[in-house]
């Protein structure tokens, strides 16, 4: 909430709708309004910075507090709900009544993660915007003005300022598991600047606890070029020292699987094989048993590669 936008011109993406809001409100008319799109893209933050373009501070307060009441400035009021794909079709249907009701002083703006949830009879009623993720150029700078205002998170520990810096590794890594959720990044900032000196790529992923490149690079190295042993004693070390999930591993697996150099019919067994394993992990399966299973996909690549080459 500290860094929500209070106006429209701060709202760090989307310029095109900020742009036809400000013109609606300019000609005061604002229709009804449908945003929709993935969670952190700026739904709420738009609507809730058009309200405050729309009305001062004190009818703010009295349009949230005194909705049901009609407004003597002659201003109508507005209505915003959010989640709105969470209501039943039934509620959906009557509030398209209420809708048609009030429409004279009251305009409803609906936000929602996924469109095809509304009913056609609400959508007809509104105009649309859609919300895509935040691009990464929108995103790393907001994060790093968010980083140079709070002085690199200057964690207070002891009576002593400790600086967290924020580096560009790690404004990537975080744009990589936030997807463009601008709520999840600043989260997953906050969390790595207290868990860490320095926000770079490692601390990101020790902080979600999921496999690095390098760490995937590793695991890979050591199933084809260690012992099936050794190379599963390292791993389950590495697992469990670093807290990260078989699946997770089985997920960054598969781009590697696809850079290195194979032949095509046992680059498909392998990825078949490590298919399988994500299946029996789905239902239940114990870690330790699926992690053997990859070690051992690995190994008969390694085996039917030695013996094309000979």
């Amino acid at each position: 909430e500290k860094y929500r936008p209070n106006s429209l011109d701060k709202v760090i993406s989307h310029s095109d709708i900020s742009k036809t809001i400000s013109r609606f409100i300019g000609q005061g008319r604002l229709p009804h309004l449908l945003f929709y799109g993935p969670p952190g893209t700026g739904k709420t933050s738009t609507i809730l910075a058009t309200a405050k373009t729309f009305y001062s501070a004190r009818e703010l307060s009295s349009m949230v507090m005194e909705f049901l009441f009609i407004n003597s400035s002659g201003k109508f009021k507005l209505v915003i709900l959010d989640e709105a794909d969470s209501m039943t079709k039934d509620a959906q249907n009557a509030l398209r009544r209420i809708i048609e009701k009030f429409t004279e002083n009251t305009r409803f703006c609906l936000i929602c993660n996924y469109l095809s949830k509304i009913i056609p009879a609400i959508q007809s009623r509104c105009t649309k915007f859609r919300f895509p993720p935040i691009a990464f150029a929108q995103m790393a700078s907001r994060l790093q003005d968010i980083a140079a205002n709070e002085g690199y998170f200057g964690v207070i520990t002891s009576s002593l300022i400790c600086s967290v810096t924020l580096t560009d590794e790690g404004v990537k890594a975080i744009y990589r598991f936030t997807a463009g959720d601008m709520r999840k990044a600043i989260n997953l900032m906050q969390s790595a600047a207290m868990s860490a000196s320095s926000i770079d790529e490692s601390s990101v992923y020790a902080c979600v606890a999921y496999p690095s490149p390098a760490e995937i690079r590793s695991l890979m190295d050591w199933m084809l070029n260690e012992p099936i042993h050794s190379a599963y004693t390292n791993i389950l070390a590495t697992k469990n020292l670093k807290g990260i999930a078989l699946q997770d591993i089985l997920t960054e697996l598969h781009p590697l699987i696809m850079k290195i150099n194979l032949p095509d019919p046992m680059r498909c067994d392998l990825l078949i094989a490590l298919s399988d394993i994500e299946h029996r992990m789905s239902i239940g399966s114990s870690e330790r048993l699926q992690l053997s299973a990859v070690v051992a996909a690995f190994a008969k690549a390694k085996s039917s590669l030695e013996a094309l080459r000979t």
